[in-house]
């Protein structure tokens, strides 16, 4: 029986060879108007796994305005089913080290780590348009909008961080990660130095780049701590990153490249199996044990419209955990829901908290749950999924809770990123044709608006209600006869505030909220 908080320390890990993740689409569908990848499936698809890389070193063809450090591939498809594995040996040649310094630059959405840092980091998280995307005509109300929400939401949230120590660990976490990636590497004979970029919170992506550039790397690997690409959060943080670079000499001429996601590596997948297994076995039947996967949410029009690869990515990742998990003969049913879903647009379905309440009506009274899309512990899994959701399932008649912890130090997640960081370390910058062979899908830097153009091409209007103004009585119309009204309502209120007069302060509504 299990119906206490996660543990906090990890199983046994499991010396990790190389390994190598299969080539997902970001390459494919970005770059390579000749690819012949159809889009993941996490039951019938195909995925992309060989890979043959050319230097393009020509602005000629489809590939004109690439830089000349880009990477360019061609893809074959093969049938969805396998981890993706390599026999590659765990550390990298010296010729491909070098007198090069080598970098890492971790990226993380960052947290706010005292209870002061809540409201401007909600500033920072709904300034970004990849958060709240709004239609052309209103981008200039982003920041105000980002302020009025921010200010709105905070005391929540300031309840929700007091609840779990005052702030969220997730820089300090990021950072033990960092460390230990470096230790991995140093030990793979690839003496790396490891930085830290946030998002929304220190230590900001500029202030890691400002290091970077002070210590001098001339080979940089960017490796986003998001196991499924999404728009918003690799994307955000890549566009950002590439106009840092587009703005700096030193950072245009420096070799780099990305591993986008990572979801289907051999290390992460056993890594999280035997978390899940570790957890299971606390239960006092764990094959009547219900495995619950939740994964953060992200807008539905950000995969219907935008073509945003991540609950394709989710849903094969926890295909593949599932499947590492029967060879180890658990055999236990399992679903994957969505949590954490903010305003009124609709989410990715179905919801964590709804399918929660319906597990229990259906008779379930033992659930795990399992934070798929997250590797560090923070609100949305200390607050979120072990108290709100936890409480939820206890009230709707599931007796046995249990939930696993994020990877955070998981020896061997660890060593699989290092693994991943090494394998990509010959396909920093351009590259011989002697070179070529099928290891992993990199993208050049340079190249980041093209990568996400393939999942992003329609983000400046996402998600319009409307695309032209109509009269009469007509969808458009209803739709820019319930803008103009808010807009009045919202001037109305205004005036009210400032004032001091009109109908509310009449009718003794408005000095009610004094």
């Amino acid at each position: 029986m299990n119906t206490a908080a996660p543990s906090s320390s990890s199983s046994s890990c499991i010396p990790a060879a190389s390994r190598n993740p299969n080539l997902n689409l970001l390459l494919s569908r970005s770059l390579l108007p000749r690819a012949v990848c159809s889009f993941p499936s996490h039951k019938n698809g195909s995925r992309c796994t060989g890979l043959q890389l050319e230097a393009s070193s020509s602005s000629s063809g489809s590939f004109q305005g690439l830089p000349r450090n880009c990477v360019v591939g061609r893809y074959a498809a093969e049938p969805l089913g396998a981890v993706a594995t390599s026999d590659a040996p765990g550390a990298t040649s010296p010729s491909v080290v070098g007198e090069d310094k080598i970098g890492v630059l971790l990226l993380n959405l960052g947290g706010p780590e005292t209870l002061d840092d809540v409201q401007p980091f909600l500033f920072n998280l709904f300034a970004d348009p990849d958060i709240i995307r709004l239609p052309r005509l209103f981008r200039f109300l982003q920041k105000p909008l980002a302020q009025f929400i921010s200010v709105l939401r905070a005391p929540k949230s300031k309840e929700g961080y007091a609840s779990i120590g005052g702030g969220s660990p997730l820089r300090q976490i990021t950072d033990a990660q960092a460390e230990e990636l470096r230790k991995s590497l140093w030990a793979k004979d690839v003496p790396a130095k490891v930085y830290v970029g946030m998002r929304y919170w220190h230590p900001f992506t500029e202030e890691a780049i400002e290091q970077i550039k002070r210590d001098g790397i001339t080979k940089l690997v960017v490796l986003p701590l998001y196991p499924q690409f999404s728009i918003s959060t690799s994307g955000s943080s890549l566009r950002l990153l590439e106009s840092i670079f587009r703005e700096d000499e030193y950072l245009v001429n420096m070799q780099h490249t990305i591993i986008p996601s990572w979801y289907q590596r051999e290390g992460y997948i056993k890594a999280m199996a035997n978390l899940i297994e570790q957890e299971l076995k606390t239960f006092d039947n764990p094959e009547k044990v219900v495995i619950f996967f939740s994964a953060h949410g992200v807008p539905l029009a950000y995969v219907e419209e935008a073509g945003d690869p991540y609950k394709a990515e989710m849903e094969e990742c926890v295909d593949l955990i599932m499947e590492e998990l029967e060879k180890r003969k658990f055999i236990n049913a399992y679903t994957l829901a969505y949590q954490s879903r903010v305003g009124p647009v609709e989410w990715l379905k179905p919801y964590t908290d709804e399918t929660i309440i319906d597990l229990g009506r259906k008779g379930v009274k033992s659930l795990l749950a399992v934070p798929i899309s997250f590797v560090s512990e923070h609100i949305e899994t200390l607050e979120e999924i072990d108290v709100e959701y936890k409480e939820l399932a206890l009230s709707s008649g599931i007796e046995k809770w249990g939930r696993v912890p994020a990877l955070g130090c998981e020896p061997t997640f660890i060593s699989d990123l290092a693994d991943a960081v090494i394998e990509s370390l010959p396909y920093v910058g351009a590259m011989a044709v002697s070179n070529l062979e099928a290891r992993q899908s990199l993208v050049p830097l340079g190249s980041v608006e093209e990568l996400l153009a393939a999942y992003d091409s329609q983000r400046r209007e996402l998600p319009p209600p409307v695309t032209v103004w109509e009269w009469g009585w007509t969808k458009s119309a209803e739709t820019w006869n319930g803008r103009a009204a808010m807009l009045a309502v919202l001037v109305l209120l205004v005036l009210e505030v400032t004032t001091g007069e009109g109908f509310l302060h009449q009718w003794g509504v408005l000095p009610l909220f004094r």
